[in-house]
Parts: structure tokens; sequence; C-alpha cells
């Protein structure tokens, strides 16, 4: 894609991240596991965007977190909260009423 179409597809791309890092962190996990589920679902993020946004939704009550000290490294694991569940059920429906929206708009020039 052109550079100059990259700030207008990191605009739409943002708040698709919100919503599928509270679908994924239904089931715990951690900022790096995240990165890779992201990926391999096409939705590739930077860890510069996503560690933030994961304190953000924590500070919001839409994410729980616990730090596992269990293993050589800690890690901190994040969870979808009950307010979190809620959000993402909103973000889906409001998300797919978008979709059918766009999809109603005419593609070709009316020429």
């Amino acid at each position: 894609m052109s550079d100059e179409f990259d700030v207008h597809l990191q605009e739409l791309r943002r708040g698709t991240v919100v919503l599928a890092a509270l679908q994924l962190l239904r089931t715990a996990g951690y900022g790096y596991g995240l990165l890779q589920d992201l990926e391999r679902h096409g939705l590739t993020t930077d860890a510069n965007t996503l560690y933030p946004l994961l304190r953000r939704l924590e500070k919001q009550g839409y994410l729980t977190s616990e730090w596992n000290t269990g293993e050589a490294r800690p890690r901190k694991f994040y969870r979808t909260s009950p307010a979190g569940v809620r959000l993402a059920e909103v973000l889906n429906r409001d998300w797919r009423n978008l979709d059918d929206a766009l999809t109603s708009l005419p593609t070709r020039d009316p020429a």
C-alpha cells in the first residue's frame, strides 16, 4: 500500500485492536502472546501500540491482570473483565452495523 494511505489505514485499524484484544483476552494471556495472536489473525500491531492500550483498558476496568512469577521471567497476564465482555459485545454489534452500512454504499461512479 502507498505511504500516503498509511495514516488512514492506521486510524481504521486502531479501534479494531481494542475489540480484538477484548475478544482474545477472554482467555488469559500476556502481551507478547497477544501480539502473536493478533498477527495470526491478520491484525499486526506494534508493541508500542499494544502495551499502552492494555494498561488503558485495565485502568478503565475492561481488563484485569495478575503477575505470574512462577517462571524464570515474570509475566503480567491480562483477562477481559465482565465490563470488558459487555464492551466487546457492544463494539462487535456496532462493528457489524457499520459493516452493513458500508456494504450498502454504492462503490462505483453513477456516470
